[in-house]
């Protein structure tokens, strides 16, 4: 168990680039390794974001996979990142999985879920502009290619909770609908009732490799965890919420009445 704690996740994006390089090329762990002129067990952590390694030995892999500067690209862009980035420390992690993920779910109880909020309403929750810029750099992701897998469900409080007044929540709301017509976002609106299991928000970031990353929001901030008791925890959290949960179309009625009904 000590093993998954270790991950750094802001190391994961780098790691799932080899990843991907490596096997575009047709090579396991062990011929890259006899490449570059380390062992196998380096390589593998290197992928697996358990190490940071040298800008000096992405080149060399760059070389060894005949990728130009792809890995020393995006060395230097996660090390600017890292200097950059200025989300609250409780949170300063979980953003570097969140952008390799191929798949993110998460349940947000009392604002929109921070992926797809727009810029208005995102800035009235946040205290900068700093955090709004941060916030909606995060939203690049959802036009990568290919882009990740996105399912949200909120409580349906979300739909009627007041901010910003009522232009800000309309047109947050029509947003919600343009994002829920896209083909790999999922939107769903839990009723107001008790869930069993469900105590706080949460996301779920599923890396490449399948490993799982998960931020537990708190009233003293928040936590990122890798450790496989929390994961399946909030899994199966998740799985009951989705079950609960309207499904995409009637969750799609619902927001167009309540815009109708309150925000118009």
């Amino acid at each position: 168990m000590t093993m998954y704690n270790r991950v750094k996740p802001e190391f994961l994006t780098f790691g799932a680039e080899v990843r991907r390089l490596r096997k575009a090329a047709g090579f396991n762990q062990q011929t890259l390794a006899d490449l570059v002129n380390v062992t196998r067990s380096y390589v593998a952590q290197v992928e697996s974001g358990r190490t940071r390694c040298r800008r000096e030995f992405a080149v060399r892999l760059d070389r060894a996979l005949k990728s130009g500067t792809t890995l020393a690209e995006v060395w230097d862009e996660l090390l600017e990142s890292i200097k950059s980035d200025k989300y609250p420390e409780y949170f300063a992690n979980f953003p570097k999985a969140e952008q390799s993920a191929d798949m993110l779910r998460s349940y947000e109880d009392r604002v929109v879920y921070g992926l797809l909020q727009n810029e208005a309403y995102a800035r009235v929750l946040l205290s900068d502009d700093d955090a709004v810029k941060n916030r909606m750099r995060r939203q690049e992701i959802l036009c990568r290619k290919p882009p990740p897998s996105v399912i949200a469900v909120m409580d349906e409080t979300v739909l009627h909770r007041e901010v910003g007044g009522k232009t800000v929540m309309k047109e947050q709301l029509e947003r919600l609908l343009e994002l829920s017509e896209i083909e790999n976002i999922s939107i769903q609106v839990a009723p107001i009732r008790y869930i069993r299991n469900v105590w706080a928000t949460f996301t779920i970031a599923t890396l490449p490799d399948q490993r799982q990353v998960v931020y537990t929001a708190k009233a003293y901030g928040g936590e990122t965890s890798t450790s496989p008791p929390h994961v399946a925890f909030v899994n199966k959290a998740m799985a009951t919420l989705q079950a609960e949960a309207l499904n995409v179309r009637d969750t799609r009625d619902l927001i167009r009445r309540v815009i109708r009904e309150r925000w118009t």
